[in-house]
């Protein structure tokens, strides 16, 4: 260990704190969407939006979230980082509106976590070495999994028997004891300048994410597609624009955000499309199981998180254990072997829902489909980011961690666009047959548009896992383990 002075997992014990509140966030809300409509007076595609903007935020500005704490140092930037995200917080516990909850949880909450996220891998580098560097590491990772995995559990709890806005205060108090022991953190010196920072890059890629998006947040609007064509075309325009950009400054001798570079390495590149779509996949889960289950179904956020509940101990138990495994197989068929099972977990799920559908006929497929995402989430950061060398590696880190909140906001925002679309389109279309319907008719019609909106959902989550499973196919072969180099 490099440092020590009393306990010696202090400066881990703070960072897990850090790290436990910004992956709980997400999937807390995602369990209280039917609160949080009908507190805030709204409806579900403006949660939705608010949800997709969280983590578009944190996507667009991670990059230059991480260089910031080159040029003041990464303490300052984590305390800046943990103060406004306890703003954040506090707005968010207090909202009276959809706007307030978009300031506080998506804006301030966003802006908090780029500055901390960066910051949480360094100090752990800079505090331990050796295999308490491993040990740090392997806990920073497995309290990131625990959030994701018992997140819905513990916001269906507070949203059932207090309020969502629980949720929000209890992070505030988890905020005002991180810093507490903030001295227990060590600074570190600046290594670059303000005016070294690449503004432009960052206007580039926030309004380039933003557009994607945006556009398909909106693509349930059948009717404006023409338009939606169009703010999807200019962002990925901007997204071109800010690649050609980033080579510029390479070229100028300047410092980008990104070295474009990294990107020549197939695992690399291969690595984080698989780790997307993941994302993609599991945002997009996680968004629309609930929405089902209490507005079809009518439990209670509590329920819904005790339905998720055999998912999230899948994907917790295979994410730890799951690394395990590759002292007996190479990570690309671990990685391809996980995408099958989640592949097997959207094809069972996808013809289970109904208005008669129970939480009991989603758990077989759920936990196949958790046990896959497991073993992907133990084996792809470790394959993506030791597949570049050491003089890349923050900026495959911050790749990495963008594209990751992409894939969320991208989730979020095309999954449930799906469901939105094939379910009024399925009641727009059963009641032009049917009309004038009786109330046996409308509740047939209802439960076709709600079959035909979540099976949809499955298809589009199936063809993305079947894509990353083509891509885990083409990565290069990594060697099986030997057992005598085990031994040496």
């Amino acid at each position: 260990m490099k440092s020590t002075g009393g306990f010696r997992w202090n400066v881990l014990t703070i960072i897990c704190m850090a790290v436990f509140i910004m992956v709980i966030d997400t999937t807390i809300m995602n369990v209280s969407i039917t609160a949080l409509v009908s507190d805030l007076n709204t409806d579900v595609p403006t949660i939705q939006a608010i949800i997709a903007i969280y983590a578009l935020v944190m996507a667009s500005f991670m990059l230059i979230g991480g260089k910031l704490q080159d040029v003041i140092g990464r303490k300052k930037a984590f305390l800046a980082g943990i103060a406004v995200y306890g703003v954040g917080t506090f707005t968010a516990s207090m909202s009276t509106n959809a706007t307030m909850l978009l300031i506080g949880w998506s804006i301030l909450e966003g802006i908090g976590a780029i500055l901390m996220m960066p910051a949480t891998t360094t100090f752990l580098t800079s505090t331990y070495a050796g295999r308490d560097r491993a040990f740090a590491f392997g806990m920073w990772g497995g309290i990131g999994a625990a959030g994701a995995a018992f997140g819905p559990i513990i916001g269906g709890y507070l949203t059932t028997y207090y309020s969502w806005r629980w949720a929000f205060r209890l992070e505030l108090l988890v905020v005002v004891m991180i810093i507490i022991f903030s001295y227990l953190l060590t600074e570190s010196s600046p290594t670059l300048k303000w005016r070294d920072l690449d503004f432009i890059g960052t206007t580039l890629s926030f309004f380039g994410l933003g557009s994607i998006v945006m556009g398909i947040l909106l693509l349930k609007n059948v009717e404006t597609w023409g338009s939606i064509s169009l703010i999807i075309g200019a962002g990925l325009l901007l997204m071109a624009a800010f690649w050609f950009w980033q080579k510029h400054r390479l070229v100028t001798g300047k410092n980008p955000l990104v070295d474009v570079g990294v990107f020549k390495n197939r695992t690399f590149t291969l690595g984080n499309g698989i780790g997307t779509i993941q994302n993609i996949v599991i945002a997009g889960f996680l968004f629309i199981i609930p929405i089902f289950l209490q507005s079809v179904t009518g439990v209670s956020a509590f329920e819904t998180g005790l339905a998720l509940l055999p998912m999230s101990v899948m994907i917790f138990i295979f994410s730890i254990g799951g690394a395990r495994l590759s002292a007996f197989l190479s990570p690309k068929w671990l990685l391809a072997g996980g995408l099958a099972l989640a592949i097997a977990g959207t094809v069972v799920l996808r013809d289970v829902f109904s208005l008669s559908t129970t939480i009991p006929d989603i758990i077989p497929g759920s936990m196949l489909f958790g046990i896959g995402i497991g073993v992907i989430l133990s084996q792809i950061t470790n394959l993506t980011l030791s597949a570049v060398d050491e003089k890349h590696a923050t900026d495959a880190a911050g790749v990495l961690n963008t594209l990751r909140q992409l894939g969320t906001s991208l989730g979020t925002a095309l999954i449930g666009a799906i469901l939105l679309i094939f379910i009024f389109s399925g009641l727009l279309s059963g009641i032009a047959q049917e009309y004038p319907a009786s109330q046996e008719k409308a509740a047939r019609i209802a439960d076709q548009a709600i079959s035909s909106g979540m099976y949809r959902c499955f298809d589009a989550m199936a063809i993305l896992l079947v894509i990353a499973f083509l891509a885990a196919l083409a990565l290069p072969g990594s060697p099986r383990p030997h057992r005598e180099k085990e031994k040496k």
